[in-house]
């Protein structure tokens, strides 16, 4: 009889509990509300601005849509004659917003601001389970406005989708420390293994902080923690290479090549140019734009694109505005953090907290800093999470400490000054650019740290709640000018960049022009999106007859660009650079011969090395210019022939 009578809050205090919390967290949903509207604004706000931003992965989305082989394989043309040279799932994203809603540049960029706006809401769920709601949302207001996440949430690379799946797999993690139960691992790896085929062995980089912070930091006995650990492990795995197992298994006949492979092999990308390669420099002479130092613009591994290989290297040119904003802090609030919990529980959320997000920066800022291959600073969107997290937790942290030591001041004013000044010497490069932004963000952080410094005890009224919210306006002055002037500018082409020219780096010179109305146009560098002869596509729609490809180009560039404006299959030969071996003469013989191609354009820009693509590039040149018959149509983007007598 008794249990009959109990009440239905005794019969759930978990669920009396988190009433209770609701109730005293009242602020807390229309705050996130407010973040949230804030990077809708950040990541959709004129989206179209752009255009189809990277048009090497807005034609293979249009061809995700059109072919479900292309969408499988991640193909460049609805003809699945080469794939991208990227795991396929951002592109089958892009594909199928293409296939529902037609192509256009908002369905092609809108995945990529959806996935923005998920990662500033997860990581604010992840941040606020480890240290609190306001660590919580310090982290989702750093993280929506750090300049490029500004940048790629409005971009077409596959890195948005990427920076997404890994928070998410981050907030696994951590929902998982409070139980220990293996789904929570392996809902976290599974999400790994997305994040892998997304653009492969990047996604790898979180896991030694993932694995550190599971085996130091979850409930259970030694022996459990480590038996998930290695179902976790197993489960990676699974999901990371089923794709490639599939595609590797296929006969190259019946599938496309793989683009920036040597050997037509998924597992031959994943481990050189997409792998190693990126890490340790090899096949530097192999690729042009995104390979190594082979053509013109990357002279020697990744310094063209990142600068020199080093310990400072997210502070150069290249990078600094991009990321280096709040490192600063980052870095301070990681130490002070590990030291406050030092001495606490091996459960303890918050010391579990840092070591995830502390390992996840350090490791990824680590590789990023001295791989000797290709990166670009765009990468640098990765590090956003752990940045903002830290942040968040630091601030909370040390204002925490405040009140009972005069330490946790001086470690907030240290932060705030050292990470302000940065901002303004970073300001300091662009004197037209926010001119005087950085002198009055100084003043207010010298005065915001004076007002922390004064120990809890005197009692200062509201004003050290003043000075804090001071000093965080202070320290995010720069990365908001910043964003603002993404957000207002044109990005493309295969190497954007938030945020003003800066002198010195890649693109100053060529990668940044102006356009008829005045704004700033990003990206430049070779692969950029070209201007196609609206007269050559349309020559080539009206005589395409029963083709595959309407036309063959060297390189991705062109080919892009005429598959988008047409909305018909190009074949880009020689994949993204013009360098991989596809297709042979033979094969492009064959494709002749039984009326899959009629058009080659030679000369039309190519790849980014200026060549001409495809494996035996000089017969094939020279093939075509014996056997073809020139077109007077390309309105000065090379010469057209016409293959039809050679069939």
């Amino acid at each position: 009889m008794s249990t009959l009578s109990l009440s239905p809050a005794r019969l759930f205090p978990a669920a009396r509990e988190r009433f209770a919390d609701a109730r005293s967290d009242a602020w807390v949903r229309p705050a996130l509300i407010a973040v949230t509207v804030l990077a809708a604004f950040l990541y959709f706000w004129h989206l179209s601005i752009n255009g189809y931003a990277n048009t090497y992965y807005s034609a293979a989305a249009l061809a995700a849509s059109e072919s479900w082989k292309a969408w499988f394989f991640g193909s460049f043309d609805a003809g699945s004659f080469i794939t991208v040279d990227k795991p396929p799932l951002s592109t089958m994203l892009m594909g199928l917003s293409v296939r529902l809603f037609g192509l256009s540049s908002l369905s092609i960029l809108a995945p990529q601001a959806l996935a923005g706006v998920a990662t500033v809401i997860v990581l604010f769920q992840a941040v606020r389970r480890s240290f609190g709601p306001v660590a919580g949302l310090i982290a989702a207001v750093v993280m929506a406005l750090t300049p490029v996440a500004v940048l790629m949430f409005r971009f077409n690379n596959p890195d948005a989708l990427l920076t997404f799946l890994l928070v998410f797999a981050a907030w696994a993690v951590v929902r998982g420390l409070e139980d220990g139960r293996f789904r929570w691992a392996i809902l976290a790896s599974a999400l790994v293994g997305l994040a892998f085929l997304t653009k492969y062995l990047q996604a790898y980089l979180v896991l030694p902080a993932f694995a550190l912070v599971w085996l130091v930091a979850a409930h259970g006995s030694l022996r459990r923690r480590i038996a998930g650990l290695a179902i976790a492990g197993m489960t990676t795995l699974i999901a990371s290479g089923w794709w490639v197992v599939i595609v590797d298994s296929i006969p190259a006949a019946l599938r496309p090549y793989i683009g920036g492979s040597t050997n037509n092999s998924a597992l031959d990308l994943l481990l050189g140019y997409d792998g190693l390669s990126r890490i340790f420099g090899f096949l530097s002479g192999r690729f042009g734009i995104d390979g190594g130092g082979g053509g013109g613009v990357d002279g020697g591994g990744g310094a063209g694109f990142g600068g020199t290989p080093g310990l400072f290297r997210l502070f150069n040119s290249e990078f600094v505005g991009q990321i280096s904003w709040l490192i600063p802090f980052a870095v301070v609030a990681l130490l002070a953090g590990l030291i406050i919990h030092m001495r606490a529980s091996r459960t303890d959320r918050a010391r579990a907290g840092y070591l995830l997000w502390g390992g996840w920066l350090l490791v990824t800022a680590g590789v990023f800093s001295y791989m000797s291959g290709i990166i670009h600073p765009y990468y640098t969107v990765a590090l956003a999470p752990a940045i903002a997290a830290l942040v968040g937790a630091g601030t909370v942290d040390l204002w925490r400490l405040r009140s009972r030591s005069i330490f946790g001041g001086i470690g907030l004013a240290v932060a705030v000054l050292v990470t302000t000044f940065w901002g303004a010497r970073l300001l300091a490069t662009t004197p037209t650019f926010a001119a005087g932004l950085g002198t009055v963000a100084l003043f207010a952080a010298f005065v915001a740290a004076a007002i922390l410094l004064v120990p809890a005890r005197i009692g200062l009224g509201r004003a050290p709640l003043a000075a804090a919210v001071i000093a965080l306006a202070a320290i995010l002055a720069g990365p908001v000018a910043y964003s603002l002037d993404t957000v207002a500018s044109v990005n493309n082409g295969a190497i954007p960049s938030a945020g003003p020219a800066v002198a010195g780096t890649f693109g100053g010179a060529d990668g940044f022009g102006r356009s008829g109305d005045g704004a700033v146009v990003r990206g430049g560098g070779p692969g950029q999106a070209s201007v196609t002869s609206t007269s050559l596509v349309d020559y080539l729609v009206a005589n395409k007859g029963s083709a595959t490809w309407i036309v063959a180009v060297s390189g991705s560039q062109e080919a892009g660009s005429i598959e988008l404006a047409s909305g018909d299959a190009v074949m880009a030969m020689g994949g993204f650079s013009g360098s991989d071996p596809a297709p042979t003469l033979a094969q492009l013989q064959e494709y002749v011969r039984t009326g899959q191609l009629r058009y080659i354009l030679i000369g039309g820009g190519g790849g980014p090395g200026g060549g001409f693509g495809g494996g035996g590039s000089s017969s094939i040149a020279s093939w075509v210019a014996a056997n073809g018959t020139a077109v007077n149509i390309a309105g000065g983007f090379g010469t057209l022939y016409d293959l039809a007598a050679a069939k």
